[in-house]
């Protein structure tokens, strides 16, 4: 099966725990993180935002069923890029309670830095969580590609067994 080059990201739908309130909370809608552009100035309007609260999250729904080989995050450059250590990745298909396995953690992104997780088997799903546990935590991300290919009839219902190969870091 041939990866598609397509960011199947740009064709989905997201959504998140929660939105900031603040002067920009205008600007840190869930839709933000899947716009296509990389900048990571939040008051430029291309990154999410939620409030403080416990376990924040962010999920995009492919509106299918893929098979994804990779995603690719991007962090906030202009402030605090640290709060997106930790962060955890879901892929599958449950739409409750982010019950999707965890298939890869954000050890740390710097400022303005994207990140990219890769999966030589794939992992099937619907939905991609990206998830920081913990109290009194805020979520932004300011872009997430994801890549892969449609699910084959076979794959549709299997587990995420996939382990996450290598980590690469763009300049």
């Amino acid at each position: 099966v041939v990866e598609d080059a397509r960011n199947l990201a740009l064709y989905g739908k997201a959504t998140q725990s929660d939105l900031v309130e603040n002067p920009w909370s205008a600007d840190g809608h869930a839709i933000n993180a899947v716009d296509g552009n990389r900048d990571s100035h939040y008051e430029h309007g291309s990154c999410t935002a939620t409030t403080l609260q416990d376990d924040p999250w962010w999920r995009l729904d492919l509106l299918d069923k893929y098979v994804v080989t990779s995603i690719t995050i991007t962090n906030r450059k202009d402030c605090c890029p640290e709060r997106l250590d930790g962060a955890e990745i879901h892929i599958g298909n449950s739409l409750l309670n982010n019950g999707n396995k965890q298939c890869d953690e954000i050890p740390s992104i710097p400022g303005g830095r994207s990140l990219t997780f890769k999966w030589k088997k794939g992992i099937p799903g619907r939905y991609i969580n990206v998830v920081i546990p913990g109290s009194n935590r805020l979520l932004t991300l300011c872009e997430v590609e994801v890549y892969g290919y449609p699910a084959p009839d076979g794959e549709k219902g299997l587990i995420n067994v996939a382990l996450c190969c290598c980590h690469i870091i763009h300049l």
